[in-house]
């Protein structure tokens, strides 16, 4: 998740609609496909090939809706391309009214792993949920652990707790989350040196949380072997945070690993988008792959092969960026082109630019995948208002980094594996589209 925040935005240019008020409960992304493009947009839509013969989802493939949710582009979220779902969250075991709330707005993102809620967003449950205790480096096994994730564009401090976190049908039960922004404890000075801008807030992060289906089961795997600045503590004081090696057991945890049954990865279907932008988009997130009638791997997808953390390589224009994602949390493609002209940060060329860049396998293994693109200039899009648009990047500081951003996940499916399984003849970890 990288992700230029809303501040940023309306100083770049007036949208119109500012980012509406966020907090628990019903749903309240009821916004559906314009009917400007042939696409159906409801919740068991039959997918339909996109025509360019480069996504590798040819056939039409009917859903059942037993393994998948809505999710949403719109402009009740922090910026544009801002990819949304709607989940529940219980106190463990329970079902009941009082021990359960319903979040909405929360940001889907395949570049991270767990669920992240906003303390805000539980007003009343937070103090429910079930403290996480036992810390590797904690004597005692009973301090409550906290975290500082980092992103690219800041950290989210709070508290670890558990919870039943329930997608669609589906529950992952009992399994660590981070309560963000709780104010249990004060963020340690090396959070901050190491991770930048606290974004635990509503406002700064422009969602209700994260919910991080990459394709890690835990979110470090540094932290099991090592107590790391600016990642995971144990507490003993409102002031005391210490740095901690993790057990996997006591991670945040990625919630579809944890589901009962089609929990080996996820897939992102979102439509084909009209010139100009849309106003907003519903798509579908289908959980397993491999599993079931509506989520088989195609026979001539493309698949590209991760590193340990997730991550490929992209050749652009004689550079190799090493550290590259397809990322559904990164609201454009995010990449290092001191030729195109920035206005606070974003591309704003004065025509659009038609380009292309090479994705492969860090390790040389597999078939490396050309894939054109286009960027705009953001300013001249935006005048519609809209909330996505497949043409729009920024300017990434890392001369290392290639975020493939939302704007790559319009007109495909793309399927990102959960752990080091095998699916069908392909071994994980990998993505395909």
């Amino acid at each position: 998740m990288t992700t230029i925040n809303k501040t940023l935005w309306v100083a770049l240019v007036a949208l119109g609609p500012t980012l509406a008020a966020c907090g628990g409960g019903s749903d309240g992304n009821s916004s559906n496909n314009n009917g400007s493009i042939a696409w159906s947009a409801d919740p068991d839509w039959i997918t339909k090939p996109d025509g360019s013969g480069s996504s590798g989802n040819s056939g039409n493939t009917s859903s059942n809706g037993s393994n998948t949710v809505p999710i949403y582009v719109n402009n009740s979220m922090g910026s544009l391309n801002m990819l949304s779902a709607t989940i529940t969250v219980c106190v463990p075991g329970t079902q009941g009214a009082s021990q359960c709330t319903t979040v909405d707005r929360m940001l889907v993102d395949t570049g991270s792993v767990g669920v992240r809620i906003m303390a805000s967003a539980l007003p009343t449950l937070g103090s429910q949920l079930l403290t996480q205790v036992g810390a590797v480096d904690d004597a005692s096994g009973a301090a409550p652990i906290a975290e500082c994730m980092p992103f690219g564009s800041g950290t989210t401090w709070g508290s670890v707790k558990r919870a039943d976190v329930k997608i669609g049908s589906r529950t992952a039960s009992n399994i660590p989350i981070q309560l963000v922004g709780d104010g249990a404890y004060a963020i340690p000075s090396d959070c901050v040196a190491h991770g930048g801008p606290d974004l635990s807030t509503v406002e700064k992060l422009g969602a209700n949380g994260i919910l991080g289906i990459g394709y890690g089961t835990q979110d470090s795997k540094d932290a099991l072997t090592t107590a790391l600045p600016g990642n995971y503590y144990y507490c003993t004081g409102a002031n005391a945070c210490f740095n901690t090696r993790m057990t996997v057991s006591k991670e945040v945890i990625n919630p579809v690993a944890a589901f009962s049954s089609d929990n080996n990865g996820t897939i992102i279907r979102l439509p084909k988008l009209p010139a100009g932008g849309q106003a907003s988009v519903t798509g579908e997130l289908i959980f397993g792959i491999g599993t079931q009638s509506n989520n088989a791997l195609p026979s001539n997808v493309n698949v590209l092969a991760l590193d340990e953390y997730g991550e490929f390589t992209t050749q652009y224009q004689g550079q190799a960026f090493t550290w590259s994602a397809i990322d559904s949390g990164t609201n454009g493609f995010a990449f290092q082109d001191d030729s195109i002209p920035t206005t606070s940060g974003w591309y704003t060329p004065l025509t659009a630019l038609n380009l292309a860049a090479t994705m492969e396998a860090t390790n040389g293994n597999g078939t490396p995948v050309n894939v054109p693109f286009t960027i705009d200039s953001v300013v001249r899009m935006s005048t519609n208002g809209y909330a996505a648009y497949d043409n729009v990047g920024w300017y990434q500081s890392s001369s290392k980094m290639f975020m493939w951003g939302l704007p790559f996940f319009y007109g495909r499916s793309v399927y990102t594996t959960v752990g080091n399984g095998t699916i069908g003849t392909q071994s994980g970890p990998f993505v395909a589209f």
